[in-house]
């Protein structure tokens, strides 16, 4: 074989590379991925900080649930030798006498209507209100406005309750007295605005209280209900503002239905607090031996303020017993309240 033949052997099939029996080169995607060891198998480290920051966490949620259950427990257990001694049914009578040990007739049905009906009454005035103002602070308030804006709004759940009540009596009962007589006689057929039984001047009345209340719930409402408003998706205005929406109709067509679910949750929350409130209404509602017939210009007396009053009686554990299976009723209820709310929003994502 001359060199002319050697040179015309394509270049790589010489007798060097695979007569010789060494391999290829091999690309950097074809290299052999190393066997795991059992180190690696093992879970990352976690540092004393996060293992300590977990502990807390966790340890102070189980303290949370546990101390309810054990304030339940407590209220139970001091509320059944009381009910055992009670001559009527607690849950159906109006009856509310606890002086006699050995003759005890009590039962919650005044102190429930009253409740319901003033924390309800509360709410219907509160919630409209809340909701033009959390709308307010932020569709339509210019930024430098609506902060100190809302400061001013939650500092009203700042003032003590026992200037509620003084308020409510002394300054905002006067005010109402026109407005709750023209009620009664213009109204007066409706048995919600019926002459009640105490007097209209006195101002001792569940229209008054369910005023009060409404102020008083309004700072939970409006400031829950203006975040859940500020999380509608930008994406969903400007859609609807480029589809040529006014101001009004991206409010009715993107901030009401994203924020509808958290704006109930948080009129719930504020009926809750209005159904515990205990200092402002034992101020303001004149006591009263009749039975509530179903006037907001009824008085009376609420769970919260009838226990508040009774604290003299509480030297016997047996007449304390009947109060404390009162204040077992407000537990449940509050809590049923409050369980509500947090069905309602935990059955929307976009709140989680």
């Amino acid at each position: 074989m001359n060199d002319r033949t050697v040179a015309q052997r394509p270049a790589g099939t010489g007798t060097t590379g695979a007569r010789r029996g060494v391999p290829a080169a091999r690309s950097d995607s074809e290299a052999p991925i190393p066997p795991t060891t059992e180190a690696d198998q093992k879970a990352p480290h976690v540092r004393p900080g996060d293992r300590i920051f977990r502990g807390l966490a966790t340890g102070s949620g189980i303290f949370i649930v546990v101390l309810i259950g054990a304030i339940g427990l407590f209220l139970l257990l001091q509320a059944v030798p009381s009910l055992a001694l009670d001559q009527v049914n607690f849950l159906t009578s109006r009856e509310w006498s606890t002086g006699d040990v050995n003759n005890m007739r009590y039962g919650i049905l005044d102190l429930l209507l009253v409740t319901v009906v003033s924390s309800a009454f509360a709410l219907v005035i509160a919630m409209p209100i809340a909701l033009g103002i959390a709308l307010f602070l932020t569709q339509y308030a210019p930024r430098r406005l609506a902060r100190p804006f809302a400061y001013v709004v939650d500092l009203l759940s700042a003032v003590p309750s026992i200037i509620y009540g003084l308020w409510g009596l002394l300054v905002l009962a006067p005010v109402l007295t026109p407005i709750g007589e023209w009620l009664t006689s213009a109204l007066g057929f409706i048995p919600l605005f019926a002459q009640g039984n105490v007097s209209i001047e006195l101002g001792g009345t569940i229209f008054t209280a369910g005023i009060v209340l409404a102020v008083m719930i309004l700072p939970i409402i409006t400031a829950v209900s203006r975040e859940v408003f500020e999380r509608t998706p930008p994406a969903h205005i400007e859609g609807a503002i480029a589809l040529g929406a006014t101001k009004w109709e991206v409010v009715r067509t993107t901030v009401l239905p994203f924020g509808k679910a958290g704006y109930v949750s948080a009129s719930m929350l504020g009926l809750g607090r209005a159904l515990g409130e205990t200092i402002a209404l034992m101020i303001i509602l004149s006591a009263t031996n009749s039975a509530f017939g179903w006037s907001l210009f009824d008085g009376g007396a609420t769970f919260a303020s009838k226990i508040a009053l009774a604290a003299p009686e509480f030297n016997d554990p047996r007449s304390a017993g009947a109060y404390i299976a009162a204040g077992l009723v407000l537990f449940l209820l509050t809590f049923v309240v409050n369980a509500i709310a947090r069905s309602i929003v935990a059955g929307h994502k976009e709140y989680e």
